[in-house]
């Protein structure tokens, strides 16, 4: 847990910079940035490629959920749909209109489907990517912005494989992701990464390499966008899921001091709890434990060791925080908060910042291990 010397260097970044409502505002701010930055994913393809099943997929979605991208359907609309992720209305994720050949012309393609819209493309192909894949990914590159190409239904071309004597399934992945970037090599695409999915089988195969390297080239706000938004399928999402919400916990922790020193009995602990409460509920929809969203977590509650796994209410989050200030209180008997002078009781704001700050971190990681534990059960089904 932290101590003083850590709630320290966590603020450190904030001393002297505003007075007590700008900082409050900038915090904030901040916050709300990363609830409500979109993100825009295009997904294209040729016709039958994976497309729609990546779309739910990405969502969280089976095929046959409400919500869910039409699959199995030859279209023939010009026009891009959009499909809202169920619990982030700022993730939205797009079913481009399929790639025709052979007279596709990718810059008129771009256009129709109004390029600057999306944060990133996934090119999508079931067998071998071919020119129409190149030509788009080279317009998209030429215009600016990211794409990834998906080797998709890979769950298919390995149960075919398996039919072979000596099947070796390491082996197996390593020569298809190698013939397909050789392939794009011989059509002039520089470097090419090629990730192998399965849209029924998320969570198997590349989706943590595709992850990883998308993360790497979006911005900080869609990077913590996307991780959220990302279905909890992987114990490697898992983790990034924790440690992604855990850089937040020193903001919402000094917002909470910030609000204790407003001059207005009562409001800072309703408002407190509001916010503590609203963080809480976002680390359980994070992971997919929130009831509304996860199928299989009542059949496995059990399994759940985090005391908000029942429901996250006030005398709960209160019984919390004041055992956690209790701990601080033990500890801390002279500590001076002389970098937040704008808080009145120096002593009073650094046991307040621990004991949210601990608090927080407390739950967020009760709630990682109960996800964690969900996951590798269900893993194993």
């Amino acid at each position: 847990m932290a101590t003083f010397e850590d709630a320290q260097e966590d603020l450190e970044g904030i001393r002297g910079s505003l007075d007590l409502r700008s900082a409050i505002n900038m915090i904030k701010d901040f916050l709300n940035l990363q609830n409500f930055e979109e993100l825009n994913v295009g997904v294209t393809g040729k016709s039958r490629s994976g497309k729609s099943t990546f779309v739910n997929a990405f969502r969280g979605l089976g095929d046959d959920d409400e919500g869910a991208a039409v699959t199995g359907v030859v279209k023939t609309t010009k026009d891009p749909k959009v499909y809202i992720h169920p619990k982030y209305n700022n993730v939205k994720v797009w079913d481009l209109p399929a790639i025709r050949t052979p007279r596709f012309k990718p810059s008129e393609y771009l256009q129709q489907v109004q390029f600057e819209r999306y944060d990133f493309f996934i090119i999508i192909a079931s067998n071998r990517f071919k020119k129409c894949h190149t030509k788009l990914a080279k317009e998209i590159m030429r215009m600016g912005k990211k794409f990834y190409f998906v080797h998709s239904k890979i769950d298919c071309t390995i149960t075919a494989k398996k039919k072979k004597k000596n099947f070796d399934l390491k082996k197996t992945l390593d020569t298809i992701r190698e013939d397909c970037k050789n392939g794009l090599k011989k059509m002039g695409i520089d470097n090419p990464d090629v990730f192998l999915m399965s849209g029924l089988k998320m969570g198997k195969y590349d989706l943590n390499l595709l992850h990883e390297m998308i993360e790497k080239e979006l911005p900080q706000h869609k990077r913590h966008v996307l991780i959220l938004a990302l279905p909890n399928i992987t114990l490697e999402i898992n983790e990034r899921k924790k440690k992604a919400l855990e850089k937040n916990i020193s903001k919402v922790a000094f917002l909470c001091v910030c609000m204790n020193a407003i001059p207005v009995p009562g409001l800072s602990i309703a408002v407190n709890l509001a916010i503590i409460a609203a963080e809480l509920k976002k680390y359980y929809s994070a992971f997919g434990l929130d009831d509304k969203y996860g199928k299989t977590v009542e059949k496995l509650k059990n399994l759940m060791k985090s005391p908000l796994h029942n429901g996250i209410n006030t005398k709960l989050i209160t019984d919390l925080l004041s055992a956690e200030s209790l701990l601080v209180l033990r500890d801390a008997v002279t500590f001076v908060l002389s970098l937040i002078p704008i808080v009145a009781s120096l002593v009073t704001g650094g046991k307040s910042y621990l004991t949210v700050s601990n608090t927080l971190k407390g739950a967020l990681n009760d709630i990682a291990e109960d996800a964690k534990n969900v996951l590798m059960v269900s893993l194993e089904c």
